[in-house]
């Protein structure tokens, strides 16, 4: 596959897409927590398709349907072709446009995204790439919003951000009824702050759990906790 990236159940081609496949989106795909109580999952900003993807594989025994919306139409193209090679294509729907204009006939379960999260930084010459990685796109505000709409009452809405955005994102969350009940702080490696955060927020107030990943060891290799993370996923695992 040219220009592609391939996993072990299915490949992601990105020619087109302004966002390719990377760390954050598969850490959010592997560390959601999806169990068979989630039959509707929607991944807002799906990009290529890589976390749609990994939900349908995380919820094959069950048969959960999955949605992808995303805005930007080259990326959207890519998710088409990536989902219609997989062997989820029938539980696997995209919508190209904003969120804001998505409406459903039933609510989600779970909501992921690896929303834009560069609020004050210098946007791209490109403008997918600057869709893909602005706020101008996507506010913490409206994802929290559109969370809010679209969540079943017992639903949850789980984000990928770095560390100095989850103040915000966690604030926006909270005026719409949504609470931080899940936290993983990423680093890169051992000993190194954590530069990636992974959340969850649900409608109720309940005690966060917070954990720490480290992804590697002093000498470059992949520590065992990230490895069993994504082992499911990576072909090198």
């Amino acid at each position: 596959m040219s220009g592609g990236f391939r996993f072990k159940q299915f490949a992601v081609e990105q020619e087109r897409s302004a966002m390719k496949v990377g760390t954050d989106g598969v850490l959010l795909g592997a560390w959601a927590a999806l169990d068979q109580s989630h039959r509707r999952v929607l991944d807002v900003g799906t990009g290529t398709g890589l976390i749609a993807l990994m939900a349908a594989q995380r919820t094959a025994e069950w048969g959960a349907k999955i949605v992808g919306v995303e805005i930007e139409r080259e990326s959207y193209l890519d998710a088409q072709a990536n989902c219609a090679a997989s062997p989820w294509a029938d539980r696997i729907e995209l919508f190209c446009g904003p969120i804001q204009e998505f409406e459903a006939e039933e609510p989600f379960d779970h909501i992921l995204s690896n929303p834009p999260y560069f609020v004050n930084s210098l946007t791209s010459p490109n403008q997918a790439r600057t869709t893909a990685r602005h706020t101008t796109s996507l506010s913490f505000e409206q994802l929290a919003s559109d969370a809010e709409r679209l969540l079943a009452p017992e639903g949850v809405l789980s984000v990928v951000l770095p560390t100095d955005a989850v103040a915000d994102m966690t604030l926006a969350a909270a005026r719409k009824g949504l609470f931080l009940r899940r936290r993983l702080d990423v680093s890169s490696k051992r000993g190194g702050r954590p530069l990636r955060a992974l959340l969850t927020y649900g409608r109720k107030a309940l005690p966060t759990e917070v954990e720490h990943l480290t992804i590697h060891e002093p000498d470059g290799s992949y520590t065992e906790p990230y490895r069993l993370l994504t082992r499911d996923f990576y072909l090198k695992f």
